[in-house]
């Protein structure tokens, strides 16, 4: 019988390790045999997966490989016999990084030309996103599919830190941003923003910049900007925060502003849907797809366009109304009942 096993390079907890255990649920309940391999693998995911050198090849398998960095996993998928599928998580382009992290630079070139080498090999290729499956028929994948990550929406649900809440209680409006410091989710630009909408709309607002950093030159980049504006009172970048900071940082939020130059899919834009913070978007890469109405979304990101849009959104009652309810429809479309249907459409016919 045919089998379907995951490899990946790091098995860690996020959106993509999440994905994978779905993925896994979904083969198991479909009667696929299946193994997770990676070759690294978190403590908190121990035993969940095992060594991507252990795997032995059987008769029919069929190699999911999930694509997201540099790896030599790649490089030893390439090199089985076994039939390809791509589940393509997206890589940020190498540009973005140049002049913060070189390291970084070296290893998302390689990524991208492993996944250059990978697509015209695979039998299948699985997009998060339109975005991301325009990339793969781009590197001459034969055969593409959409299917957007697998979500529990429920875990979204996480008990409040009451001491949090407490201390994030603001009487200005309150910007939210989740997601890490890195070059590519411009928060350069959301700073910039916040400077124009402090000046002209709330001189009390409060931005908060939530989640761990992938560059520590960009993060002090950032602080410089910060004090350059006069913000640091007004600017919080948090770092990691734990499950019930997090909710109480959504609960405390008045609109969540994202004008990132490159996401994939952006899991926080349907987490801030789900705890129904109205969310402004500027539209590049994947950002619009996600949203598809769920958001207010921005053609341009000029810092007094940005600023602008989030007073409409703050102020306008109805607007507030009608987007957070947009939001809540939108979420139908990534329960877990419906995108497990699309990815078990898409892998069905390898098992043929």
């Amino acid at each position: 019988m045919t089998a379907i096993h995951q490899f990946v390079p790091t098995l860690e907890p996020g959106a993509v390790g999440s994905h994978l255990l779905q993925v896994r649920r979904l083969l198991d309940d479909m009667g696929v045999p299946t193994e997770t391999y990676a070759e690294h693998i978190r403590p908190t995911m121990a035993g969940r997966a095992k060594d991507f050198r252990d795997y032995r090849p059987g008769p029919d398998d069929v190699l999911l490989y999930h694509v997201a960095i540099g790896s030599g996993v790649a490089d030893f998928v390439r090199e089985q016999r076994a039939r390809l599928a791509l589940d393509h998580h997206n890589i940020t382009p190498a540009h973005f990084w140049a002049g913060w992290e070189p390291a970084v630079v070296s290893a998302t070139a390689w990524a991208r030309n492993q996944l250059a080498e990978l697509a015209p090999r695979a039998a299948l290729g699985i997009g998060d996103s339109e975005y991301n499956a325009r990339e793969l028929v781009e590197l001459r994948c034969v055969r593409t599919a959409v299917a957007p990550i697998l979500l529990d929406l429920d875990e979204f649900d996480r008990a409040v830190d009451a001491s949090a809440a407490e201390r994030l209680e603001h009487h200005g409006t309150v910007w939210l941003f989740v997601g890490r410091v890195a070059p590519n989710k411009a928060q350069h630009d959301l700073v910039k923003a916040f400077s124009v909408y402090r000046r002209v709309y709330d001189p009390s607002a409060v931005l908060r910049i939530v989640g761990g950093s992938s560059s520590d030159a960009y993060v002090a980049a950032i602080r410089q900007l910060v004090t350059a504006l006069d913000l640091d009172a007004a600017v919080d970048l948090t770092g990691p925060v734990s499950d019930g900071e997090l909710a109480a940082h959504y609960r405390a939020a008045d609109v969540f502003v994202c004008v990132s130059e490159h996401e994939g899919f952006c899991v926080p834009l349907l987490e801030a849907m789900h705890h129904r913070v109205p969310v402004v978007g500027y539209g590049a890469t994947a950002v619009a797809e996600t949203l598809a109405g769920g958001g207010l979304v921005l053609p341009r990101k000029a810092p007094s366009t940005v600023a602008a849009a989030v007073a409409k959104v703050h102020d306008d009652a109805a607007l507030r109304a009608g987007l957070i309810e947009a939001g809540t429809r939108r979420l139908d479309d990534f329960a877990l009942e419906t995108t497990r249907k699309q990815l078990w459409t898409a892998l069905e016919p390898l098992l043929r």
